[in-house]
């Protein structure tokens, strides 16, 4: 099985540009159990750990910029100023070893609907930007997942870093799995309550074969808040949840049942929106 190691980006978009069937490795947390059980065969590897573009973030004007490299360690530490939610996602991946290999790009890539970081990505409306050696593109993430893990990436495109509006406000991410952690989520939530545009955002992840943006949702909760004082009314709050109950579109599966999921959505939903305007 050839493996491709570039040390630059031309290196690498060249590399698929020859070979855009090979497997792009980033972290490779989700390839290798794949491939373990034999639900993966690479005829090819590129393997993009050594591309220096790739890694880091930064923060440009009034966007934020995550290389497809970051990984869940260093969102976890270097970004609970600049975006906190995105670090608190982090926080609930796997092991420290999982979080020390998988990368915010992989998360993508691999498009799970109980993929950690896309609720908060895209509550916040992230474009994904994808090169090649024909040109760079972006699209908005809610049009880069086309359903359970498939995404609108070319074969000859790589994911080379994701871009979000920054944005003040207090942000939670919260998570419900069978065990309280190392575990892939049975429903997760993220809302941002959005005091630069007077809006709440909010994603939702497991309980759909995307993540789901629950605007109606957004839309009528950012109404009832006073904004001078951040706050919101009870009735409110619960209204919030139970349009995003009525939003998700869960299944029942081998980890929960579809009235679980949708049940639990709500719960989650209450308790992070309660969370922020107590912060």
């Amino acid at each position: 099985m050839p493996v491709a190691r570039p040390t630059d980006l031309d290196g690498a978009l060249g590399s698929l540009a020859e070979t855009p069937t090979a497997d792009v490795l980033a972290g490779g947390t989700d390839a290798m159990i794949e491939i373990t059980y034999g639900q993966r065969r690479p005829d090819h590897v590129l393997a993009l750990r050594r591309v220096p573009e790739l890694r880091g973030h930064e923060a440009d004007g009034d966007r934020l910029r995550f290389g497809a490299m970051l990984t869940y360690t260093q969102m976890e530490h270097d970004l609970t100023e600049l975006a906190p939610g995105l670090a608190m996602a982090a926080r609930t991946v796997g092991s420290p070893q999982i979080r020390n290999a998988g990368t915010i790009g992989g998360n993508l890539g691999t498009a799970s609907p109980a993929g950690d970081t896309l609720p908060w990505l895209l509550a916040m409306d992230a474009q994904v930007e994808l090169t090649s050696v024909r040109g760079r593109r972006e699209l908005p993430l809610s049009e880069f997942i086309t359903g359970p893990k498939r995404t609108a990436r070319e074969p000859d495109e790589l994911i080379t870093a994701v871009t979000v509006p920054r944005v003040d406000g207090p942000q939670h991410v919260a998570k419900i799995g069978p065990r309280n952690a190392m575990v892939i989520s049975v429903a997760c939530f993220a809302v941002i309550v959005d005091t630069t545009n007077r809006r709440v955002r909010a994603g939702m992840g497991s309980v759909g074969p995307t993540p789901l943006r629950p605007i109606e949702a957004e839309t009528a909760v950012s109404d009832a808040i006073d904004w001078d004082q951040l706050s919101c009314p009870d009735d409110a709050i619960a209204g919030f949840a139970h349009a995003c109950a009525e939003a998700s579109q869960p299944i029942t599966d081998h980890r929960s049942s579809d009235d679980y999921r949708r049940h639990a959505i709500g719960v989650l939903a209450a308790r992070s929106l309660r969370r922020c305007l107590a912060a």
